[in-house]
């Protein structure tokens, strides 16, 4: 069987380790909240040259791990679209995908952290998931702070069935030259903003003004080119195009990306320097799957662990600034401070089950089934394979 019929028999197939990888995403992103000593003051260490060796590995997980989860999300949602799908149905889904987890953290925090009533200009936004969209830190990273992700996630969805039409709308044999043209869209648009959004003032934490940072990382529009690129390597593996780099030079390639992020402006190492190689170990993953390769990321307890990394994601930030607050203030030996890390990452484990168990899946099996396709308002259907 040819490469390309290869692929057009298995669209649609199950991609257990695009579910497994997700929660090394996101444990990126809380090990990246971990090292942040001076912004949410979590880190326990009471020697700083453990400090300064943790901070400088885990420096840049959180920027990885959010741009892994758009490349993803636009990756998986292009693969999972079926002939018949409605306009509603989808959206319908990614709301209550969404929504449930999200609802169920804010009101944790405001419990937890008690939000003032007064400061409904941060809160609302926040709830109602637009809060990305302003630029003004105390709102953008409000209430729950990785909820600005979903701000982007949201835009990415409402967007997708006309991204969809376009990209399927895309000859085979310029697909690579369209992914390209995502990395050098974003490349540019940093560029810009790095030339044309105001340099100061700068902002405590990075060497970066609010308006750029903003600009260049929470502005929805500015995380399209992620979220397409994965459109794009989805259509790309669809059609047998796929180079068939294997996974551990993909990840070889990330790991080398990641290092030289650290060395780089600071605005470029946020998505740009990483972009190529997180599109690629994706795509790979997924490549390795359709072959019926076993490794860590299908086994069952990954899978799992891939399941409830939403709601660990959306929890972790919760249980550290409220370890935090237990903490008060106070630094540890090595052993004990790595042991609290241990058990506040054991813990948020544990919150993104909940959430999972007795929120999201629940939801979703309540609300969230395909019945019969109906197409209403337009659909998501993809022309039929060919070889």
């Amino acid at each position: 069987m040819k490469k390309a019929e290869f692929y057009h028999s298995h669209v649609h197939s199950k991609l257990d380790s695009l579910t497994g990888i997700r929660f090394f995403a996101a444990a990126m992103v809380f090990m990246f909240h971990a090292s942040l000593t001076r912004i949410i003051g979590f880190n326990p260490y009471a020697d700083s040259d453990v400090i300064d060796v943790f901070q400088r590995i885990f420096s840049g997980g959180g920027w990885l791990g959010v741009s892994f989860f758009f490349v993803l999300s636009g990756f998986v949602i292009t693969w999972s679209a079926r002939k018949g799908d409605s306009l509603t149905g989808f959206w319908k889904r990614r709301l209550l995908k969404i929504y449930p987890n999200h609802i169920a953290t804010w009101l944790l925090a405001m419990l937890l952290f008690s939000v003032p009533a007064a400061s409904v200009a941060i809160w609302l936004p926040n709830l109602l998931l637009v809060h990305s969209w302003i630029p003004r830190m105390d709102t953008f990273l409000s209430v729950n702070g990785p909820s600005w992700s979903l701000c982007c996630e949201m835009f990415f969805y409402l967007l997708f069935p006309l991204a969809l039409k376009l990209v399927w709308n895309i000859a085979e044999q310029r697909l690579w030259r369209w992914a390209w043209a995502m990395v050098a869209g974003l490349a540019l648009t940093q560029v810009a903003i790095r030339l044309l959004a105001p340099a100061t003032p700068l902002i405590n934490e990075y060497p970066i003004s609010l308006s750029q940072w903003w600009w260049a990382y929470y502005f929805p529009p500015a995380r399209l080119f992620e979220f397409v690129l994965g459109m794009l390597m989805a259509r790309i593996l669809m059609a047998g195009r796929w180079i068939d780099l294997s996974v551990p030079w993909a990840f070889a390639l990330l790991v080398g990306s990641y290092v030289a992020a650290m060395y780089v402006p600071f605005q470029y190492s946020l998505n740009l320097v990483t972009l190529v190689p997180v599109a690629a170990l994706i795509t790979a993953i997924a490549a390795s799957d359709l072959k019926d390769r076993k490794g860590l990321l299908n086994t069952r307890w990954m899978v799992w662990l891939g399941e409830i990394s939403f709601g660990f994601y959306m929890i972790h930030l919760l249980i550290m600034t409220l370890a935090t607050q237990l903490l008060g203030g106070r630094l540890f030996d090595n052993g004990t401070a790595t042991l609290i890390v241990a058990l506040t990452f054991v813990l948020s484990i544990f919150g993104g089950w909940l959430l999972f168990n007795f929120i999201e899946r629940p939801v979703m099996q309540r609300w969230g089934r395909t019945g019969k396709a109906r197409v209403l308002g337009g659909s998501l259907a993809q022309p039929e394979a060919t070889s």
